[in-house]
């Protein structure tokens, strides 16, 4: 990650020399994360080689069903769930280790062109630059690795979502087939019990599926705009996290052009997100007004706050790096739509954040 605390440096040599300590840096990172990726391929093929032994217990168990004991039956399922449980964890965190490692290559290879770059010009290419003037790094470079290392966050977010939700009941209905198809025959009553219980957390899990897609991207949104879209997701977020959420909407109701429609719904979305996970909130309110010629969309809530002035400050280590990096990444997909954004937050008095876009042109 780019030391985004470091201010302007004064000459090309300080630039190059900045640039060449962050690429050492991450280099040193890829070699320990290539060495716990190892670590974590060894252990992920141990439990496959452990799943294929517990599997084959349990076909050694179905051919002689009757005359094994309960408990030793017992005693068999729970260890085959134990390590089909594991191995499905440990290919979770060597899936997260290898995004991890993709998104340092690919920041590493945007420092190393940027290097060239530089490298390249002679010292008369900066003669137009007094020695007292600052020369930044280049901002559409540090943008980049923030669009990047944002959307490995979510990824890692969303896989994490997947690992612990889908994933795990998926391999639970497994267990819980080969049970009522070993019990078919010898224990009809019983299977029917476990039917019935497969069948209940079916349901659960399919209305988790329908949560993490409408998360993903709401087809309501295509098919009948933002407004409508909110008050979906709005309604849906208060009953799954308990949290009391009011939409206020102002203005005329209408559609946008799709791209101002993704953007407001998915700048609503992070920050009701943050307002539940960062600022531990009970209750937040959404104002969307509908102007003519600005839309305006205000996020309240009544959580622990922070300092508004520090946390767009990354010289300041009080604040955590992913709000930090959330709200700055948020700002600049404002502003390249030519928005704005405004945080107004103390600790202790919750947070209130501001977002204007052009309403741009009516929809064809």
């Amino acid at each position: 990650m780019v030391d985004k605390t470091q201010g302007p440096v004064n000459t090309r040599d300080e630039l190059l020399k900045l640039l060449h300590t962050e690429n050492d840096r991450i280099s040193k990172q890829l070699t320990e994360l290539q060495s716990l990726i190892d670590q974590t391929h060894n252990e992920v093929e141990r439990l496959q080689q452990k799943n294929a032994m517990v599997t084959n217990r349990l076909h050694q168990i179905e051919g002689n069903f009757d005359s094994v004991p309960r408990q030793d039956i017992r005693v068999a399922y729970n260890e085959a769930m134990d390590t089909r449980n594991r191995l499905l964890t440990m290919r979770g965190n060597l899936e997260k280790l290898q995004s991890d490692q993709r998104q340092l290559d690919q920041m590493s290879k945007i420092i190393r062109q940027v290097l060239g770059t530089l490298e390249g010009l002679s010292p008369s290419a900066f003669s137009g630059v007094e020695t007292s003037s600052p020369v930044e790094v280049s901002p559409a470079a540090i943008n980049i690795i923030r669009i990047i290392e944002a959307q490995e966050v979510e990824r890692q977010r969303l896989a994490r979502q997947m690992h612990d939700g889908p994933a795990q009941s998926l391999t639970n209905f497994i267990l819980q087939a080969e049970i009522c198809q070993r019990l078919f025959d010898r224990n009809p009553d019983r299977a029917a019990e476990e039917l019935n219980n497969l069948k209940t957390v079916a349901s659960g899990t399919f209305q988790k599926i329908r949560d993490f897609i409408f998360d993903l991207r709401p087809m309501m949104l295509d098919d009948l705009g933002l407004i409508p879209t909110l008050r979906r997701y709005t309604e849906a977020y208060k009953e799954k996290s308990e949290m009391a959420v009011n939409l206020h909407i102002l203005g005329d109701e209408r559609r946008l052009e799709s791209h101002r429609e993704v953007i407001l719904f998915r700048s609503i979305q992070e920050l009701l997100n943050n307002s539940r996970e960062h600022a531990r909130a009970s209750s937040v309110t959404i104002t969307l007004d509908m102007g003519q010629d600005v839309i305006t969309a205000a996020v309240e809530d009544n959580g622990q706050g922070f300092n508004s002035n520090a946390v767009f400050d990354a010289s300041e280590s009080g604040h955590s790096e992913d709000k930090s990096l959330g709200l700055k990444t948020l700002r600049e997909r404002l502003e390249l739509v030519g928005g704005s954004m405004e945080v107004d937050s103390e600790e202790g008095r919750g947070t209130k954040i501001m977002m204007r876009i052009p309403a741009g042109q009516p929809p064809h």
